[in-house]
């Protein structure tokens, strides 16, 4: 579904784009295709991955189908030999790059304990190092260009102490990509090398957003980037330059005002998941009290059976409903052990094992160290168990606070869904 009707101005053009075998990249690759622009498909996808749909073999055919040329290339953007022998291809073929698109990007949200180094590498050397290699690389070919642009699939730099908090090490990588779009649109502005960047306002519906959280209904669909891509590519790159631009944002300005068709559940289209580094009035609200919240102290000591039969309240009866619908299946598919410390009217701790034996939960921290520990007030915690919140909203939103895997936590909106209709 597209919004922004093709004008021909990337006609001829060529277009190298990182990770365009699927998700936003191919989706921006589709939209210069319909043009006849030339597609340099630069990723590492050359045999069906058994989760993840496309190939760069695949996504050739699709930009053909549509009147573009593609060139499928295999390359692993920290691998600088691949880089070159692809550019070197393109050149070849179509006699140049005008457009560099550096899309491709890994991601592990997880906290400073959690990242293994081997991930931290891996993040740091695709994200950052990819963006900076490929740049530098094509910068030759962009220079002989009359309509060179840089376009990074990355954030604004967000100084907000928040969003390095939660997954510092993603955060590092993916504001490199954003720092080489500051650097480089000064650097280059003699060159007329438009460099920018480009960041969607909430989720979009990608394979990666799929397996973290097993439904696409809060999210939009990569076309509303591809769209905002195709704007900004098709400006003048001398007078279009250094931004860190939202989606959303260009869409507004190019007189686009209802963006409902682009959301994968129109119903959703207003109670969408925002995306990262973004700060809202909730999210800011949030950061506020993250280091009160860290003072606090939570009661922590496990209640015995004569205790836990006295407890009154809203949690103590979800987590006794809880109890009966935990089940050595779920233990199976979610392997992960939760610790809640809620704060507000009901202030406690509490924890659900679903790696251990057949599961077990209750109040008091979890017997091994928790994978996730989830912080927020009672009732968005009630709200959350009785499937009225989910919990990549509620994260998004600010109203909760994750430490541990992120990964791991967001499991536990697929495990919502089984009790939903008993809690």
């Amino acid at each position: 579904m597209s919004l922004v009707a093709n004008t021909g101005k990337l006609a001829g053009r060529t277009l190298f784009i990182t990770g365009a075998s699927r998700g936003i990249g191919k989706a921006i690759a589709l939209k210069a295709a319909k043009d006849g622009a030339n597609v340099v498909i630069a990723a590492k996808t050359a045999e069906p991955h058994p989760k993840l749909p496309g190939t760069i073999y695949t996504a050739a055919e699709e930009i053909e189908a549509l009147g573009g040329k593609a060139l499928p290339c295999i390359v692993d953007v920290r691998d600088e030999k691949q880089v070159q022998n692809a550019i070197d291809e393109a050149v070849k073929k179509f006699n140049g790059i005008d457009i560099l698109v550096n899309n491709a990007s890994a991601i592990s949200l997880t906290g400073t304990a959690q990242t293994d180094m081997k991930r931290y590498d891996l993040m740091h050397n695709i994200n950052t190092r990819g963006t900076f290699l490929t740049s530098k690389l094509c910068l030759p070919l962009l220079k002989n260009s009359d309509h060179a642009h840089i376009l990074n699939l990355s954030p604004p730099l967000n100084m907000n102490p928040y969003w390095f908090s939660i997954h510092v090490a993603y955060t590092m990588a993916k504001y490199g990509m954003s720092m080489c779009v500051l650097g480089m649109s000064e650097e280059f502005k003699s060159f007329n090398i438009g460099v920018n960047a480009l960041w969607p306002k909430t989720a979009i519906a990608t394979a990666a957003i799929e397996m973290l959280t097993g439904d696409t209904s809060t999210s939009r669909k990569p076309e509303i980037v591809s769209d905002a891509a195709y704007i900004m590519l098709s400006q003048d790159p001398k007078k279009y330059t250094g931004n860190f631009a939202i989606d959303e944002e260009v869409l507004k300005e190019h007189g686009i005002k209802d963006m409902t068709p682009y959301a994968c559940d129109p119903k959703n289209a207003d109670n969408l998941l925002l995306d990262g580094f973004l700060d809202d009035p909730a999210a800011i609200s949030h950061h506020q009290t993250v280091s009160t919240a860290s003072l606090r102290r939570y009661h922590t000591t496990p209640v015995n059976n004569k205790e836990k039969s006295e407890l009154k309240g809203e949690i103590p009866e979800l987590f006794a409903t809880i109890s009966k619908v935990i089940t050595p299946e779920l233990v199976k598919k979610t392997q992960a052990i939760y610790q809640f410390n809620v704060k507000g009217k009901e202030e406690g701790v509490w924890h659900i094992d679903l790696k251990n034996g057949d599961g077990t939960c209750g109040q008091g921290e979890p017997k091994n160290p928790p994978d996730a520990t989830l912080t927020m007030d009672s009732t968005n915690f009630a709200e959350m168990f009785a499937g009225k919140l989910k919990p990549t909203t509620a994260f998004m939103m600010g109203k909760l606070k994750i430490n541990g895997d992120l990964q791991k936590a967001m499991k536990l909106e697929k495990m919502m869904k089984s009790l939903k209709t008993k809690v």
